[in-house]
């Protein structure tokens, strides 16, 4: 049932490039050389005075990485929320839409779908309970979101990084077990921005093993927390993780992940003692058509992609839904509380 190794592509050998370099990330340094140049011009803008960070009424947190692929934002963002949400926070959140059709800002409600708002701005609105804009300009969206709920106190931005306009209080910075990569700007390695020392209003969360950069940070722990059928997904139901371990009963299962490194999800399951055939998807898969087999007997699938996929699309198919728990840790929530004292006391 499992697909045939496809052939790698130029694309995949400049990912590997940008992990440690080589020959095609070599000649295309000069090109990274015109971007960190435009990088600079463009921060030089911005303490001329060319162009301004504009303002908010609220602060604005913003979840972000130096580097690009899935990092591990989103299930930061979602910890955050909930972190905020029991020190009595009201926060909403703001985001590109990553994917979606077209670039206006748009408010995300349960009736919205992936290609309306994107996969990761719907699955923060569904599993965050939090109200959420999306627009290329995230500013707009933050104005936007602000007006339909006046009561919010502050803004969480999903990614962002990078986009100065916006007004940001603290960042999380977020990397994964690639670190710097090769330490090159794009395109000849992975880097966004060039590495710069860590400012007081900065955090770094490390979603993976350890840490995989020389800056202090708080190391994740990623686990899984069970399983729930779709239709039972899609009603707010929480996953069990007895749910899940029936599944190493199961026959005939697929495990499918449309996420940015699917042999992550693979692995966790594994450890869990399941059997499975496997699906890795492109990240962000549109899932406008079914993509297992025909005769398939089972799925388990992502959050990020349950979003994709409403229960009457699947039929009488059994298919369930993996849920991730992902913790910063103690550490990191006490530095979060001293970063919020701050952040309100000069609000």
């Amino acid at each position: 049932m499992s697909p045939s190794p496809r052939r790698p592509t130029l694309a995949d050998r400049l990912q590997r490039e940008w992990l440690s370099g080589g020959p095609l990330s070599a000649a295309l340094l000069p090109l990274s050389g015109l971007y960190r140049a435009l990088l600079s011009l463009r921060r030089l803008a911005y303490r001329i005075g060319l162009k301004r960070v504009q303002a908010l009424p609220v602060p604005v947190i913003v979840v972000g990485n130096w580097i690009v692929g899935g990092a591990g934002k989103t299930p930061t963002t979602l910890a955050l929320l909930a972190l905020l949400r029991a020190r009595g926070l009201r926060a909403g959140v703001i985001s590109r839409g990553y994917g979606r059709e077209g670039d206006g800002v748009r408010l995300v409600t349960r009736a919205s779908t992936a290609r309306e708002v994107g996969d990761e701005p719907l699955l923060i609105h569904l599993r965050g309970g939090v109200p959420v804009a999306v627009g290329r300009d995230r500013v707009a969206a933050a104005r936007a979101l602000l007006a339909a709920e006046p009561g919010l106190q502050l803004l969480v931005s999903d990614d962002g990084l990078q986009h100065w306009r916006l007004p940001r209080r603290l960042s999380l910075l977020v990397f994964d077990e690639r670190g710097l990569g090769n330490g090159r700007l794009l395109p000849a390695g992975p880097l966004r921005q060039p590495p710069q020392p860590l400012a007081p209003e900065q955090l770094v969360v490390y979603n993976a093993a350890g840490p995989s950069t020389p800056l202090p940070g708080f190391v994740a722990e990623r686990r899984l927390a069970g399983a729930v059928t779709l239709a039972d997904w899609w009603a707010g139901r929480p996953a069990r993780m007895e749910v899940l371990l029936d599944l190493r009963a199961r026959p005939g299962l697929l495990a499918v992940a449309g996420i940015a490194r699917p042999q992550r999800f693979f692995d966790m399951l594994s450890g869990l003692g399941l059997a499975f055939d496997t699906l890795a998807l492109p990240d962000h898969a549109d899932f406008a058509e079914l993509p297992w087999p025909a005769g398939t007997a089972a799925v388990v699938l992502t959050e990020k992609d349950a979003v994709k996929l409403p229960p009457e699309r699947v039929g009488a198919l059994p298919v369930w839904v993996v849920a991730l728990d992902f913790s910063p840790g103690a550490d990191f929530e006490a530095a979060l509380d001293q970063q919020l004292q701050k952040l309100f006391a000069a609000a």
